[in-house]
């Protein structure tokens, strides 16, 4: 005679009810992430005919030739080389500058500081809207009277970054030296090193963490920006984010195209963050809890 017998719940355990409901609330959330990035790859694969027409979700044809055609309807290239220089040169500037800012505010006290990081933060209360006809104005007047051409240039374009990655960049920083030991820095001061010394040699190496989530941030922010980008460049500076719109024609809309230019420009930012998200997650919670 056999008996079976069932583990007993721990009553710490959650209830079932609540288990069910998890598993169908992660399910629903990871189809509703999901299913854009199938319509997307889908639709790249077809022909322009096909996306034009009804949906399908099963692709009738499949072809390779969008992402051919992408890189010649629009100068593509030039976007994308103009997108690495903004996002890159903003991103090595915010941190350069973030990393001087908040180790001074971090380990030195001065009058004003209290000030200086409560006007730092509340920065990033306005609409980036705001900024953007006083920007224009001082870039075109700048141009005129000294004619450095800031506005529909690479360099006004980062200028323009900088105000927005900037502020956060170094209240993070803030909260992330914060949180390393003193003791470090006395102890680097002791052994011959000068307050820059201590900085490169023991603060930046033990906030690695803090600084990638800072320029992670910063490459994205200025890799997706389309507002500023569409007023303050032209032609030849244009980036990513605003050439896309030259798929879009008077006769036609190149769907699959579109598709296709989309999931390229995105390949940057996505092997990125998957290949710095360990650092990226450490120095977020780091830097927001001291």
């Amino acid at each position: 005679m056999s008996s079976t017998s069932t583990t007993p719940r721990s009553p710490m355990a959650p209830p079932r009810s609540f288990l069910w409901s998890r598993r169908i609330f992660l399910t629903l959330l990871t189809g509703f992430v999901l299913v854009p990035v199938y319509v997307m790859v889908s639709s790249s694969l077809k022909p322009l005919a096909d996306v034009s027409g009804k949906f399908r979700w099963i692709p009738s044809g499949l072809t390779l030739r969008p992402y051919v055609d992408i890189w010649s309807t629009v100068p593509l290239a030039r976007y994308f080389v103009n997108s690495l220089i903004v996002a890159g040169a903003a991103t090595a500037c915010s941190v350069v500058i973030a990393v001087f800012s908040a180790y001074a505010v971090s380990r030195y006290s001065f009058r004003g500081k209290r000030v200086f990081t409560v006007t730092v933060l509340s920065t990033q209360m306005f609409p980036g809207i705001l900024f953007l006809l006083p920007l224009f104005l001082i870039y075109v007047n700048i141009g005129n009277a000294t004619g450095i051409a800031l506005f529909g240039s690479r360099g006004g374009l980062i200028l323009t970054y900088l105000t927005f990655s900037l502020p956060f960049s170094i209240w993070m920083l803030i909260g992330y030296f914060d949180s390393v030991p003193r003791d470090l820095d006395e102890a680097a001061l002791v052994d011959g090193c000068g307050p820059l010394g201590a900085l490169f040699r023991v603060v930046v190496p033990a906030a690695i963490p803090g600084i990638v989530a800072v320029a992670v941030y910063a490459f994205m922010t200025a890799w997706g920006e389309v507002l500023f980008a569409s007023v303050m460049t032209n032609d030849t500076t244009r980036t990513l984010a605003v050439g896309l719109q030259g798929y879009s024609t008077l006769n036609d809309v190149y769907w699959n195209q579109i598709m296709a230019a989309s999931l390229v420009v995105s390949v940057p930012v996505v092997a990125g963050f998957l290949l710095l998200q360990r650092y990226l997650v450490a120095g977020l919670t780091a830097g927001a809890v001291k």
